[in-house]
C-alpha cells in the first residue's frame, strides 16, 4: 500500500471508529511501523485534517461536522460525578471537556473525551487515587462541559435527564 492510500485508510478507520484509535492499532492493521503512522498523522494534519491525539488514540474532528455539540453548565457534588457522566454517555453523548471560569485564574479547561462507562471508571480512578482533584472544586461545584451527540434530539434528551436530576444549571446551544 502506498502512502496516499494508507493515509486515506487511516482517515477512514478513524472516522468509522466509535472510539479513539491508537497508533499501535493502526500500525498493526496497516502493516507498517508506529513511526510511519505518526508521520502519516503529521502529513494529514498538514492537509488540514483536524486530528487530535488523546491518551487513548487519535480522533478526527473535521469529519464529524454532522455531530451536534452543546455547552452545558452543571452543578453537583463529587459523589455525583459518576452519575452525571453516566447519564450523558448512556443516552449517547460524549463529554469532550470540562471547564470553569475562575475569578482569579480565568478560563481553565481540561480535555476529557469520555464516551463510555469504562472511560468514566478510568477517569474516576485517577480522581479517587488523589492524583487529581475535580476542576469543579475551584468553583464550588459549578462547571461546564462541551458535549457531543449524533443529533440535537439526543442532546435535548441528555439535558432533560440532567435537569431532572438537578445537575443542569442552564444550557446553551452552539455549533449545532
Amino acid at each position: 500500500m502506498i502512502g496516499n492510500e494508507r493515509r486515506e485508510k487511516i482517515v477512514e478507520l478513524i472516522k468509522d471508529s466509535q472510539k479513539p484509535l491508537s497508533g499501535t492499532y493502526l500500525s498493526k492493521v496497516l502493516g507498517v511501523s508506529r513511526q510511519i503512522i505518526v508521520q502519516d498523522i503529521a502529513l494529514l494534519r498538514a492537509l488540514d485534517y483536524e486530528i487530535i491525539s488523546t491518551s487513548r488514540g487519535y480522533l478526527i474532528t473535521s469529519l464529524t461536522l454532522d455531530i451536534s455539540e452543546r455547552v452545558i453548565n452543571v452543578f453537583h457534588t463529587d459523589t455525583e460525578i459518576e452519575d452525571e457522566l453516566n447519564t450523558i454517555v448512556d443516552i449517547g453523548g460524549m463529554v469532550e471537556n470540562v471547564f470553569i471560569d475562575h475569578k482569579i485564574y480565568g478560563h481553565l479547561e481540561a480535555k476529557l473525551n469520555i464516551s463510555n462507562r469504562r472511560e468514566i471508571k478510568e477517569f474516576l480512578k485517577k480522581i479517587n487515587s488523589g492524583e487529581a482533584k475535580p476542576l469543579k472544586n475551584l468553583t464550588f461545584g459549578k462547571h461546564s462541559h462541551t458535549i457531543r451527540a449524533k443529533d440535537e434530539y439526543t442532546l435535548d434528551l441528555i439535558c432533560e435527564e440532567l435537569e431532572k436530576k438537578g445537575y443542569l444549571i442552564d444550557n446553551k446551544k452552539i455549533n449545532s
